[in-house]
């Protein structure tokens, strides 16, 4: 296999590349048009080196529910915000993202987990979201209604319209902090409606820069507000307050269930993770597949809900491919965000890194083999190959959200479509074979909301429906979808006699 990455590790203390100041809001909070310090704040860390960043807004109860109102009158004041000034708006915040791409890469860098060269893209894609939400904003149209197809109906005119929902809350996780914050803010502001954001507490710098490229665009103040917070305090009170109108959640199944009880009766857009399985059958490339594989498990260091956790390999190939992919695990460089060299930079916590090595452990004592990795080291964790792991185990079940890839073999297609489905989620899968008509019958039979033949399950565009059945969530997001959800028909009926 011809390795992609140089084999030459690096210190976690190296850092090359010059570390700036990062970017600091006007104040740790918005809403209401203003920017403004909370009655108490919290400290942002660097996961690396634990270094201070800044510090924004805890924000109370009160001061959600101060946001969430000043958002719900500036929606209801009967202020016009025509769909032009929205479009225009949004192109013009797409275009700030690209001026200030190398500060908002080290701010999104410095507070999570991604690499310099991850960070970076993720400028690039949420740049396409805005711009792919701004083109929705010609596309908000209705549809005449046949009252004259019924008796009843005669003499009467009719159409609805697409109006905007609200309120919306959004509420997003660390692993992409600019993009996830797009694909919420982008859908609801074209839209018409005002949002009201509560960032991951891990990342709220982002967001709040993000903030104001919006602001700075054109954006309305007095629609949007960025909200820091604990989702215990601030971020029950938002979904539970009864002037929003809809929540869209991303983050995990057990919060998702803690927000539909807060949140009550209302729309909901969740996306809830993923237990990620690619399948290898008897007719693919494992050389293709296992790269394929590695960069699909590994990126972000697995902090990614469409990341590879499970590998299906029928048994003929089984033994080449895991050569392959342990060879590639160990040509990745782990080492400092910062050095642009890095592939795989620390987990969002110590915490998180133990409890993904606790996970890997548990597997080991019961029965699985490593056979690359194993390794931890502060927050950082270094990408790990198993084979053998019993069907029970966490990592088999349970969404792993850290670098670990589990291998096995199967004989039939027919028990790898049922192993792939055999779990409480259904984000994405990939499949890959060199046979058509195989592909698209093992698509049909996979319970999951995409599947990526001949691709790893860590693929997306911005413009896709995103979601899955099951556990993994409850509608769908993707600009055009999110759009749709956060509208609802409005019927005009005109009776001419």
């Amino acid at each position: 296999m011809e390795p992609a990455k140089v084999a030459v590790a690096v210190p976690l203390s190296s850092s090359p590349l010059a570390v700036t100041a990062p970017w600091q809001p006007p104040a740790g909070a918005l809403w209401g048009g203003v920017w403004r310090d909370g009655e108490t704040s919290f400290t942002v860390h660097d996961p690396e080196d634990g270094s201070r960043l800044g510090s924004v807004t805890d924000a109370s109860a009160a001061e959600v529910g101060a946001a969430v109102e000043a958002v719900a009158a500036a929606v209801h004041s009967g202020q016009p915000w025509p769909a032009w000034r929205r479009r225009e708006a949004l192109q013009r915040a797409a275009a700030l993202l690209g001026q200030r791409r190398v500060t908002l890469a080290e701010l999104i860098s410095r507070e999570g987990s991604k690499t310099v060269r991850e960070a970076d893209a993720e400028v690039s894609r949420a740049a396409e979201t805005l711009r792919l939400s701004a083109e929705q904003a010609g596309r908000l149209t209705g549809e005449t209604l046949p009252f004259d197809d019924t008796a009843r109906g005669a003499g009467r005119l009719g159409w609805y319209t697409r109006e905007p929902v609200g309120v919306v809350a959004a509420i997003t996780p660390f692993n992409d902090p600019l993009n996830l914050v797009a694909h919420k803010l982008g859908p609801a502001l074209v839209a018409g409606n005002g949002v009201v954001l509560k960032p991951a507490e891990a990342t709220p710098l982002t967001a709040l820069a993000f903030a104001a490229v919006l602001l700075d665009a054109g954006i309305p103040a007095d629609r949007l507000a960025v909200v820091p917070g604990t989702g215990a305090r601030a971020g029950q009170a938002l979904v539970g307050h009864p002037l929003v109108d809809l929540v869209s959640f991303t983050g995990g199944h057990r919060t998702g269930d803690a927000v539909a009880r807060a949140a009550g009766a209302k729309k909901t857009l969740m996306e809830l993770g993923g237990n990620n399985c690619v399948l290898v059958l008897h007719d693919a490339d494992p050389v293709r597949a296992a790269r394929a594989v590695v960069a699909g498990a590994f990126g972000v260091a697995g902090q990614n809900c469409l990341s590879v956790q499970r590998v299906l390999v029928a048994a003929p190939l089984v033994d080449r491919f895991t050569d392959e992919v342990v060879a590639a695990t160990g040509l990745l460089r782990v080492g400092s965000k910062r050095d642009p060299r890095t592939d795989v930079g620390p987990l969002i916590t110590e915490r998180e890194a133990a409890r993904v090595a606790l996970w890997v452990e548990e597997a080991l004592t019961d029965g699985a083999v490593l056979r690359a990795g194993g390794r931890r080291e502060g927050a950082f964790h270094w990408p790990t190959v198993l084979t053998g792991v019993p069907a029970a185990a966490r990592l088999m079940v349970e969404e792993v959200f850290g670098p670990v890839l589990a291998i096995d073999a199967f004989d039939t297609v027919d028990e790898a479509v049922a192993r792939a489905n055999g779990t409480a989620f259904g984000l994405q899968a990939g499949v890959f074979t060199a046979g058509l008509d195989t592909a698209l019958a093992v698509a049909e039979r996979l319970r999951v909301g995409a599947v990526m033949i001949n691709d790893s399950s860590d693929f997306r565009i911005d413009a896709m429906p995103f979601g899955g059945p099951k556990r993994s969530g409850v509608g769908r997001e993707g600009v055009r979808y999110a759009v749709e959800a956060m509208t609802e028909p409005k019927i005009v009926a005109v009776r001419r006699d």
